[in-house]
């Protein structure tokens, strides 16, 4: 386990996470090697869609494809961060093109791209210094409800009221 930042759990609709079976999972990524061996069983044509993403608690980036439940990639754990990623073979390597922490299942915070960073790194991967779109996720404290914040308008979309100004998206028990 890494322990170098916050977990999220998953907090998506509970029958998507009941369907996870005993080896469901994305392709853990690991290394160069790892996401070399990954690219060859891909088309050219899903190599230039975007994938689900989380990055486990092992702090291993895991691939699957972009239709993909989140929570299905992690195996049904608790992941460092989650969200879609796009690559782009260029100058004999491969980079991340675009990536986001766009994860309805698991909300993670934007601060989570530390953990991103570190996953794509160990996988030699080249990468921008941040998401290249970031989402804001907040939980109403008045109705309970998840909300994306666009524009810096930290309002309830269900309800109205005012959202927090940090990540509460977990109910702390």
């Amino acid at each position: 386990m890494s322990g170098r930042g916050r977990s999220y759990r998953y907090v998506g609709p509970v029958e998507l996470k009941a369907a996870v079976r005993p080896g469901d999972g994305g392709r853990r990524i690991g290394s160069a090697a790892d996401f070399d061996g990954w690219t060859v069983e891909q088309s050219a044509a899903d190599l230039g869609e975007p994938f689900t993403f989380v990055v486990g608690m092992d702090g291993a980036l895991r691939l699957a494809p972009r239709r993909s439940e989140h929570v299905a990639c992690a195996g049904g754990d608790m992941v460092l961060s989650a969200g879609e990623i796009s690559f782009v073979h260029e100058g004999g390597r491969w980079a991340v093109s675009e990536v986001s922490n766009q994860s309805t299942g698991y909300c993670p915070d934007v601060s989570s791209w530390d953990e991103v960073a570190l996953a794509l790194d160990d996988a030699e991967l080249g990468r921008p210094s941040r998401f290249t779109h970031e989402v804001v996720f907040r939980r109403c404290p008045d109705c309970q409800e998840h909300n994306i914040v666009r524009e810096d308008d930290f309002v309830c979309v269900f309800c109205g009221s005012d959202l927090p100004a940090v990540w509460n998206v977990e109910r702390t028990a």
